[in-house]
């Protein structure tokens, strides 16, 4: 296997140009997985640690855009006020070593049904900013997952940023599993309150082939919350918006949990976050 460490990210873009087989890795807690289990075996690697602009985030009007380098603990430590739900999900990721190593983009570009940033990600609106030596060309994120574990990138293309909404109102992440730790979801649920615009945002793991978003209970939450008197979450609401949600779900029965569990766990989550976000918006 061929071991390709790039400078740059101009490098880098060229290296994957004349070698599309080779497959990037930055955090390595997916890929080396994969190849101490023999279920990936690429030509190549192609070394992303190296490339500093990676590693870096900033503030672009009123999105933030996360280079593809950007670690969970990155997340959590600096950016919890600007994008809360994504903070909250990189909480549940792993174990302290797993979340100082492994990067957004990373879980991003192995498209798993189950990545924990994908949620919230989904539930903000984010995009995914992707470059080749053909250009530049950016991707909304609920278009970026085409099946399980496959994405849009063309062999020849490298995720170089994620572009996130920053928060306007509250965010919520939920996520089941097996244990209370270093677990990966049963299911999982992101909300995020867009008061400006008056709409809701959801994002649904580990309940579809994809992570999808609940397109039906977005238009009716944001139709049927008050938003100007601010009253308390109407039940009725709540339980709506549940059912929505987990209707939008494909979920299929495995080792960690039936399709039948995944729906009613949706539901709840659905419901608890969305009160949870209304709180929080009330409080303001």
């Amino acid at each position: 296997m061929e071991f390709l460490r790039p400078t740059s990210w101009a490098d880098a873009v060229a290296l994957k140009a004349g070698t599309p087989d080779a497959r990037p890795i930055a955090g390595g807690t997916d890929v080396m997985v994969e190849l101490n289990f023999g279920k990936d075996r690429a030509p190549a690697l192609l070394d992303l640690t190296t490339v500093g602009e990676l590693r870096q985030w900033d503030m672009d009007g009123e999105d933030v855009r996360l280079g593809a380098g950007i670690t969970y603990s990155t997340v959590i430590s600096e950016l919890g006020t600007a994008l809360p739900g994504l903070a909250l999900a990189a909480r549940t990721v792993g174990s302290p070593q797993i979340r100082h190593r492994g990067t957004v983009a990373g879980n991003l570009g192995s498209a798993s049904p189950a990545g924990d940033a994908h949620p919230p990600l989904l539930a903000a609106g984010a995009a995914v900013e992707i470059e080749s030596i053909r250009g530049v060309r950016t991707i909304p994120l609920s278009e970026f997952f085409t099946g399980v574990k496959r994405n849009a990138l063309e062999p020849d293309e490298l995720i170089r940023a994620i572009v996130v909404p920053a928060a306007t109102g509250p965010e919520e992440f939920a996520k089941i599993g097996t244990r209370n730790a270093m677990v990966i979801a049963v299911s999982a649920f992101a909300l995020s309150l867009h008061p400006r615009d008056r709409r809701v945002g959801t994002g649904i793991g580990s309940a579809a082939p994809t992570p999808r978003r609940a397109p039906e209970a977005e238009r009716y939450a944001a139709e049927a919350l008050d938003w100007d008197a601010q009253g308390p979450l109407d039940g009725a609401v709540a339980h709506r918006f549940g059912e929505l949600v987990s209707m939008a779900a494909e979920p299929i029965d495995d080792v960690r949990g039936s399709a039948r569990y995944r729906l009613h766990t949706l539901a709840v989550m659905a419901r608890r976050t969305l009160s949870w976000a209304w709180a929080a918006y009330r409080r303001r």
